[in-house]
């Protein structure tokens, strides 16, 4: 068997044959794919750590569609697999759907950390944590006083990146001008790079130098077009330093990677229940690395380094935009 063995749709899913049960874990990607640069592709190395490390293989799926959702982890689980993990809060209902139809298998779940079911284990993770420290640096690399965000979808983990984000900004720079825009409401606001080039452009126009992309692999356009209009970006999820060297000041790393490789690692002994990943525990983090070094000063690094230390002892508190839909600095 090859190293991951990748299914292209739910009719190859189908047609896994109903003999002899693999004893692989798997992985359901969530729409926009496993490469696009940001949150899946973190998952993906996650996995593919696990697999180089182990010896290990793997079964996968990237969704085409929202209709694929159920089938998909019925068809893991029917075959065997052990522990399933998505990427995705969009999978909570069709995961608390077929969760207590196989009670002997595992799931985990990345980006949902609600759900009550005794055979799964749901990640969240403290993003406003790291927004907050993105603020902070887009703030201190401004020089027009405006500075500017760029969401996917429009919903509240999504807001609560945007919530973190201004409170950074406005915790160093309380006059600063931040201007925020969504994607779209619908799953596709995640994977429309032309849109994401568009916001940006507008909000360049009002005068924004800096400007964070939490839109997945739309964020490649925002990233792209901030790299062609000479201003500053921020990635996220993922290192996306790579991607225009120079360009991106820094990425706010949200480990989904590590989450899926703890889950691969644990295997049919997963842990279950939920839990959070942040700042403390090492599930967020900002990246500095070659691609951004000669743009990111000792100043910025000192400032975040002072914020990560503060959120940890609990002397800066950040409003946490799902748990209270305000956002208590716009």
């Amino acid at each position: 068997m090859t190293l991951m063995q990748k299914f292209l749709g739910v009719a190859a899913t189908l047609a896994l044959g109903a003999g002899a049960a693999i004893a692989e874990p798997a992985i359901i990607f969530d729409l926009g794919g496993k490469f696009d640069k940001s949150f899946n592709q973190a998952a993906f190395a996650g996995a593919t750590r696990w697999a180089e490390e182990t010896g290990g293989t793997f079964r996968e799926i990237e969704l085409s569609s929202e209709a694929q959702r159920e089938q998909a982890l019925r068809r893991f689980a029917e075959a065997g697999a052990n522990p399933i993990v998505m990427t995705g809060f969009a999978f909570a209902s069709a995961l608390d759907t077929v969760a207590p139809d196989f009670p002997d298998t595992k799931f985990a779940i990345v980006d949902v950390n609600w759900l009550d079911q005794p055979n799964v284990r749901g990640i969240g993770f403290s993003e406003h944590e790291g927004s907050y420290l993105m603020g902070i640096a887009a703030a201190m690399a401004s020089k027009t006083g405006t500075v500017s965000f760029v969401g996917g979808m429009d919903i509240p983990l999504i807001r609560k990146f945007a919530c973190g984000y201004v409170q950074g900004v406005k915790a160093t720079k309380p006059d600063m001008k931040v201007i925020q825009n969504m994607t779209g409401t619908t799953p596709a606001a995640w994977n429309d790079p032309v849109k994401g080039a568009e916001l940006t452009k507008a909000q360049i126009a009002q005068g924004s130098d800096v400007v964070f992309a939490a839109a997945g692999g739309t964020g490649v356009g925002v990233l792209q077009t901030a790299a062609d209009e000479g201003i500053y970006s921020i990635g996220v999820d993922s290192n996306q330093n790579y991607l225009h060297p120079g360009s991106v000041l820094t990425s706010m790393l949200k480990r989904v990677d590590n989450a899926v490789y703890d889950a691969f690692k644990q295997g049919a002994d997963l842990e279950t229940g939920n839990f959070t990943m942040g700042i403390a525990n090492g599930g967020i983090d900002y990246a500095l690395d070659e691609n951004n070094a000669s743009i990111f000063t000792d100043e910025m690094k000192a400032a975040l380094d002072a914020a990560k230390a503060g959120i940890v002892d609990g002397s800066i508190k950040v409003h946490d935009y799902t748990t209270d839909d305000s956002c208590p600095v716009e």
